[in-house]
């Protein structure tokens, strides 16, 4: 099975995640935390600041680590880094996806979130 290795920002403002819509693909329409493939030689806070630029145009603080998920999807292993994160620029550019919401802890179950990502609502939910 194709393995994938990504990296995903949990971006805390106040007491709201950051949440952004898939705007393509398979899973279009479908809700993650942003964040992508690491390139060679990338570490993961590179990685992850990197695209970061990329898709929200602004810039971030990786503080911790705050889980890896392992996840088996139909075509791919997937293995996601989740970092916790702050904002170092407020403003925010969708490059990538179609929609984006700062959500409390109990709104987090008020969008459908990638299979891969459930795992880490319910970490946040229990943990911050």
């Amino acid at each position: 099975m194709k393995q994938i290795e990504v990296v995903a920002a949990i971006i805390r403002k106040g007491n709201k995640i950051f949440a952004t819509q898939r705007g393509y693909g398979e899973w279009k329409d479908w809700w993650e935390f942003p964040g992508g493939k690491m390139e060679t030689g990338e570490t993961a806070e590179e990685a992850l600041k990197r695209e970061i630029r990329e898709e929200l145009a602004t810039e971030i603080s990786v503080d911790r680590l705050l889980c890896t998920v392992e996840y088996d999807y139909p075509k791919f292993h997937l293995t996601m880094h989740c970092y916790l994160c702050t904002l170092l620029i407020e403003a925010l550019h969708l490059n990538e996806h179609e929609a984006a919401r700062w959500l409390a802890k109990e709104e987090l179950d008020s969008v459908q979130w990638l299979p891969a990502d459930e795992s880490v609502i319910e970490k946040i939910k229990t943990e911050l």
